[in-house]
């Protein structure tokens, strides 16, 4: 095995480890340790940049999801961007390096997808771990004549291949003229990265999406799926530009205090049903005959009191990140525990789970 062009056995000139053992402990750093560590020769200066290396780290980092959430202080103007580790508990990250006041509106894989909030129509994609970014180029539309009701995509979603290292944003929603209503005409807009450039199509399309719906957009299968109000489950197929609808599991509770929030579960499609005394996490173990699998049934006694405004954002096979007004929550799936992360300590304008994204630290670039 060669890091470029060098064999590895080099990395190891002490001989007091093994070579993959010293590229598997760098793969686990904070990205910011990472980047330190980069002082300490020339090889490691290079680290980062290495193929074999990002797929490493990012094949280790996509395997600890975490939470990030827009804190809105009721005393100050602007607002902190947290982020919550299963692993390493809550640091502060910035996107100051945008130069522009933004809100996030996609997650994947490393990669953030936000608007601007004072030039409608600009769009955003980084990292801010790495604090890089790219601009993306404003297609052709007018944007006051694209969408209805404000002129804003309804839905915005990020697909991010850590295999290919590219990424689509999708910009979607209903269609209106100038002056006039929307005409039923659903509107897409898909940018490549790789061709820097945007394309367009058209379908019709009859859904409503709540906020926490159009939040929790998930990438697997090559696809995008976002959860409707009607039932099911709408995916748009990035391969060749087709929406199609997804069934929901034919045992979901159909209560009047149920509610129904879909994550990404190792690799995997997963809704998450919230009812006054459970949780039951649900995966989609069959994509091409949608066939879904009971994984887990939670009781909510613990919590009860939080139980009519929590909400699941982010999960893995061991543990489930939850969000409420003002507190992010873990459950320990093998040892049944719950666990608080991180509490808001002084008034916030908006509850927490109304900005909140899943996350994962990768080296991913967005160029």
């Amino acid at each position: 095995m060669r890091f470029h062009g060098i064999p590895i056995s080099k990395f190891s000139s002490d001989g007091f480890f093994p070579d993959e053992v010293i590229f598997q402990i760098l793969a686990r750093l904070p990205v910011k340790s990472l980047f330190r560590t980069k002082t300490v020769c020339k090889l490691w200066f290079r680290l980062s940049s290495d193929k074999y290396f990002i797929q490493l780290y990012n094949e280790v980092s996509v395997r600890n999801p975490m939470v990030l959430v827009e804190v809105s202080e009721v005393s100050e103007s602007k607002s902190s961007l947290i982020c919550v580790d299963n692993l390493r508990g809550v640091s502060e990250i910035s996107l100051d390096f945008l130069n522009d006041r933004v809100k996030i509106r996609a997650s994947c894989n490393g990669l953030l997808c936000c608007s601007s909030i004072p030039d409608k129509g600009v769009y955003y994609v980084c990292n801010p771990m790495t604090r890089e970014f790219r601009l993306l180029p404003k297609s052709r539309e007018r944007p006051v004549t694209r969408f209805y009701p404000d002129g804003e995509a309804s839905l915005v979603g990020l697909a991010c291949n850590l295999w290919t290292q590219k990424f689509n944003v999708v910009l979607a929603g209903y269609h209106r003229s100038f002056g006039h209503r929307s005409d039923g005409t659903f509107i897409c807009f898909v940018f490549d990265s790789e061709s820097n450039k945007w394309r367009k199509f058209m379908s019709f399309q009859d859904y409503h999406f709540t906020h926490m719906n159009r939040n929790q957009v998930v990438f697997v299968n090559g696809s995008l799926h976002w959860l409707t109000g009607s039932s099911c489950i709408l995916v748009l197929d990035l391969d060749c530009d087709i929406w199609r609808k997804l069934s929901l599991p034919d045992k979901l509770g159909h209560g009047s205090g149920n509610r129904i929030y879909m994550l990404e579960l190792d690799s995997c499609l997963s809704l998450i049903e919230i009812s006054d005394s459970w949780m039951n996490i649900w995966v989609l173990k069959d994509y091409v005959r949608e066939e879904w699998d009971l994984a887990d049934r939670v009781s909510l006694r613990c919590i009860r009191g939080l139980v009519p405004g929590i909400f699941p954002i982010s999960q893995t096979s061991e543990y489930v990140f939850l969000a409420t007004h003002k507190q992010v929550l873990v459950y320990q799936r093998k040892n049944r525990v719950w666990k608080e992360m991180y509490s808001v300590k002084n008034g916030s304008t908006l509850p927490l789970w109304f900005s909140a994204h899943a996350f994962r630290s990768t080296i991913l670039s967005c160029h």
